[in-house]
């Protein structure tokens, strides 16, 4: 059975402290000092001047005080009162009577809540658990930073080996254990043994500035942040976690250790709060959570800075080994979690699942790809333009988008792209851009000399192709 307060003494009768009688009927009880509240007057034995007294009829009990038919005498002598002491403390608890200093620091935690009340309402993270990937499960030969596989997950790399980025699908270990069935995987094809000093391989994850304000960052009142994950990774060793400041070039790097090659291991970060700088509140990039994976001596060859303070490149990744110098090297992470307040890994809440519809939905604000399943699909309406090739589709998005899109991904010939006005004709050269907002894009299909006429409408679509719009940060 779970208290509030103290835990009673179960199980025999307890003395309380001696009580110096005056001129009165009501005196406190205690116990060592502190207050005792009896269930009834029933439940208390009282000696007075060598007698004992009657219960209801010679005292009553009122909260922590025993309350005498009649006025006691300063020569009166109360020889004992004994309570049972499992009923010591129990009773019902009244409204508004429990106040915060009551509670001993750190004595209500998330497990003792069975789950009815969480210290924040969302991971700080989209996309944690790696199940969406708009742009593919599988990136190969990646040198460069970009966003390859799993939404908002950014490979952000120089000169530090070749990889392949997939999205694993996850069937056995102790994060699929956990209710995760996707993973971000980095695999080594070619090796970098020795890195140079700019070299640097990092998977990022970049924050509008207006999703961390509730950090209060720069504030007496700043928050701290705690980082939970499963990581599996051949390379064993200590490798660095960084939170980054872009807003004022301050940051702050913890580091963990990977113990056993190849297998899941669960890991929490704890980041200091800062009351230096705040995030400006905007929707654009002002923080930056990095997984370094390898890092040149101009980030590792000074002291690692676990304290927040103005970004000095040498003391952020301090002592992190490098997972490019073989190409058996694996690294593997899922299951992030981000989550305002300092907690350890039984205190920390537990992940909150999304459907994967929800977890899409929000990934749309940073990306959008239109892939067919199979087959010819329209994807929107078009009109003829008075250049008599331009057919400008105006493509609605399924949700805003952080900014509006400034170009457009596509893929394939001219062939994967067709209009259609009585019968499907085969476009003669692939969409080009031409312009957007945060709710549409207007995309120019290229067709001439096929009977349209300007201004025409027909209908624009898509054989094998795809169109994509970034909003990425």
């Amino acid at each position: 059975m779970t208290y509030v307060g103290a835990t009673p003494t179960t199980g025999d009768f307890k003395k309380l402290d001696s009580i110096t009688t005056s001129s009165a009927t009501t005196f406190n009880l205690r116990q060592g000092g502190v207050a005792v509240y009896p269930q009834s007057a029933n439940h208390c034995i009282v000696s007075l001047n060598g007698v004992i007294q009657a219960p209801v009829d010679a005292f009553t009990i009122v909260n922590d005080t025993i309350v005498f038919s009649s006025s006691l005498a300063g020569t009166d002598v109360i020889n004992f009162i004994l309570v049972l002491g499992n009923v010591n403390d129990i009773g019902v608890v009244s409204d508004d009577t429990i106040s915060t200093a009551k509670l001993q620091a750190n004595s209500v935690t998330y497990p003792k809540t069975s789950g009815l009340v969480r210290p924040n309402s969302k991971n700080l993270l989209i996309n944690s658990d790696m199940a969406v990937a708009q742009r593919g499960a599988s990136a190969t030969g990646k040198t460069a930073s970009g966003y390859y596989t799993c939404d908002r997950w950014n490979l952000s790399i120089s000169s530090a080996g070749t990889w392949t980025q997939t999205q694993e699908s996850l069937t056995s270990g102790d994060a699929h254990a956990d209710g995760f069935s996707k993973s971000l995987k980095m695999d080594n094809t070619t090796a970098d043994g020795s890195l140079g000093s700019g070299d640097y391989n990092q998977i990022t994850y970049k924050f509008e500035g207006q999703d961390l304000q509730l950090l209060k960052k720069g504030t007496s009142n700043a928050k701290k942040v705690t980082v939970g994950f499963w990581i599996k990774a051949t390379k064993t060793g200590t490798n660095i976690l960084e939170f980054y400041d872009n807003t004022n070039s301050r940051q702050v790097s913890q580091s963990y250790t990977v113990s056993s090659s190849n297998t899941w291991e669960y890991k929490v970060v704890n980041f200091p709060a800062d009351t230096t700088g705040s995030l400006t509140n905007n929707n654009a990039q002002q923080a930056v959570l990095v997984f370094w994976l390898g890092a040149g001596s101009n980030f590792s060859s000074g002291t690692l800075n676990t304290s927040w303070a103005s970004a000095t490149n040498a003391n952020r990744a301090v002592g992190q080994v490098n997972h490019a110098d073989s190409t058996s090297n694996n690294w593997e992470i899922t299951g992030v979690q981000m989550e305002v307040g300092e907690y350890t890994s039984s205190t920390l809440p537990p992940f909150q699942h999304e459907s994967y519809q929800e977890n899409y939905d929000r990934c749309l604000r940073y990306y959008y790809r239109i892939t067919p399943s199979s087959g010819f699909r329209y994807v929107g309406w078009c009109q003829m333009d008075n250049d008599d090739t331009n057919h400008v589709a105006y493509i609605d998005f399924k949700k805003n988008m952080r900014s509006a899109p400034s170009a457009l991904e596509q893929s394939g010939t001219a062939s994967h792209y067709k209009i259609r006005e009585a019968s499907t004709t085969t476009c003669d050269a692939v969409p080009t851009f031409n312009n957007a907002d945060i709710w549409y894009s207007a995309v120019s299909f290229k067709k001439s000399s096929s009977g349209f006429s300007q201004g025409e409408v027909n209908k624009a679509g898509i054989d094998g192709g795809y169109l994509g719009w970034s909003a990425e940060l």
